[in-house]
């Protein structure tokens, strides 16, 4: 249907770039491309974004003929809102020009450099935060000057602007992590301290990673997606992105010579001193809930979010979960109601609009669970208070990497430790001694000491899971 429609053209050049951003999918241009570029427009100055793809040049090669433009469509309620958003001066693919890409990030008018690379990118360990100097990218990024990982290309261009006499870009990390720039900063010390020390001491003492939180739901977008907005705008755009009306995007006003937009006049964007408190909120409220969502709903039968939650007997066990055993774990940020945020976002999950799938989110599980939901689980744990709506989801979590949903077909785990993981599950046959199996994981469960009552608890939880499946072991806890 879109044959001979034309592409999007552009009209006005985009800005000087002064921001590189890593890892150019759809949850970046939905918020940040989006939120900067409507601040370039209004304010103007030298903040044009050269996007980067690191792992494929699918992105590039859509973006590139419709002169890096897309559309952000805002889905509600209400009916959709489209935006154009023409911010993006050009696309790398890291992988077929690395020595370009660190050139342009090496370049004094490149101020910025923000990530949304998943956890996983991080070459972390998810339960300590810490480098991962096992992993093979790391590895190799010590020895090799042109990186592979995002690590190697922030620290391998810090250490030209270094070698220039230039001043460190700030690394903003946008991704959902606790501590996001905490983590930013472990991992580019660590590498660089193992590339050379005195460019360690460098960064320690010039550089700046402050933290964000950012909080909008981006579901992928698929062929029927851009067909249907091609119909509706004459014009195709092979590379739109859609979104919920809601955008919340906190940053640490923490930045080398100060030298930013000025987020704060984007409504929904705030600057403080202090992110910690709205990461804590975010993170335990939505991402912990999303994820076990995802996987009972998965296991479940349901294909999004959205339907998992409109099903009566989850949506009772959501508001269980937040009321009973996430809110009593978290001290809200000033000025914040916690069951009002809960309520808003049942009511964003429920939004027919946006289908989020639960195979999306249940991606990369390994990486998410330790900060999602195990924290919130210890802490429970800690504080004597019964936790068995997220006993249930790290028991669903472990279901799914198994590997059979409960017809017995196979599920396709996307995860950087998936092989690691159904070994685990495939040592037994017994539920109880597979949960304990995966339990042993030290990448996931080894930084937060869980006590045998929490292990008791989870292997419980997996039992009633493989006995009763998760529709009903969801409707025995709301009973």
């Amino acid at each position: 249907m879109t044959k001979g429609l034309p592409l999007l053209e552009r009209r006005n050049p985009a800005p000087q770039p002064g921001i590189v951003h890593l890892g150019l999918g759809a949850f970046f241009r939905s918020f940040g491309v989006l939120v900067i570029d409507c601040l370039a427009k209004s304010q103007g100055g030298d903040w044009g974004i050269i996007g980067v793809s690191l792992q494929s040049s699918r992105t590039r090669d859509a973006l590139a003929p419709q002169d890096n433009m897309y559309t952000a469509v805002s889905k509600g309620a209400g009916g959709e809102n489209s935006r154009l958003i023409s911010v993006l001066s050009e696309v790398v693919f890291a992988q077929e020009a690395p020595g370009e890409l660190l050139d342009r990030m090496s370049k004094p008018a490149i101020k910025i450099v923000t990530l949304t690379v998943t956890e996983k990118g991080y070459c972390h360990v998810p339960s300590t935060g810490q480098l991962s100097f096992d992993h093979p990218d790391v590895r190799a990024d010590i020895l090799d000057t042109f990186p592979r990982s995002a690590v190697g290309y922030l620290v391998r261009a810090l250490a030209q602007r270094w070698a220039a006499g230039i001043p460190p870009f700030t690394i903003l990390s946008c991704d959902n992590l606790p501590n996001n720039g905490q983590v930013a900063r472990n991992v580019v010390l660590s590498l660089a301290e193992a590339i050379d020390p005195n460019l360690a001491k460098w960064i320690a003492e010039e550089g700046c990673f402050p933290s964000t939180m950012v909080d909008r739901i981006v579901p992928a977008t698929t062929s029927v997606d851009i067909e249907r907005q091609a119909e509706r705008a004459g014009v195709l755009d092979r590379a739109p992105v859609f979104h919920e009306p809601f955008i919340q995007w906190v940053i640490e006003d923490n930045f080398v010579d100060g030298a930013r937009p000025d987020f704060s006049e984007f409504p929904g964007v705030q600057l403080v001193s202090n992110v910690a408190p709205f990461e804590e909120m975010k993170i335990r409220m939505l991402n912990g809930t999303h994820s076990t969502l995802a996987y009972l709903g998965y296991l479940a039968g349901y294909d999004t979010i959205s339907e998992t939650v409109t099903d009566h007997v989850f949506g009772k066990f959501l508001f269980n979960l937040w009321s009973n055993e996430i809110i009593p774990t978290i001290v809200p940020p000033i000025g914040v109601d916690l069951a009002q945020y809960a309520r808003d976002l049942l009511q964003r999950y429920a939004n027919p609009a946006i289908q989020h799938r639960t195979s999306q989110i249940a991606m990369d599980g390994s990486q998410k669970l330790p900060q999602r939901i195990l924290g919130t689980l210890s802490d429970n744990l800690n504080f004597g208070h019964e936790c068995r709506g997220l006993m249930l989801g790290v028991a669903a979590w472990m279901r799914y990497v198994g590997g059979i949903d409960e017809k017995g077909l196979p599920i396709d785990v996307k995860d950087p430790l998936a092989q690691q993981l159904r070994i685990l599950s495939d040592k037994s046959n017994d539920p109880w001694n597979k949960a304990q199996n995966l339990m042993s994981c030290d990448a996931v469960f080894g930084g937060i000491g869980l006590s045998e009552k929490g292990r008791e608890g989870i292997a419980t939880a997996y039992m009633s899971l493989s006995e009763d499946g998760a529709q009903a072991a969801v409707a025995k806890l709301v009973s």
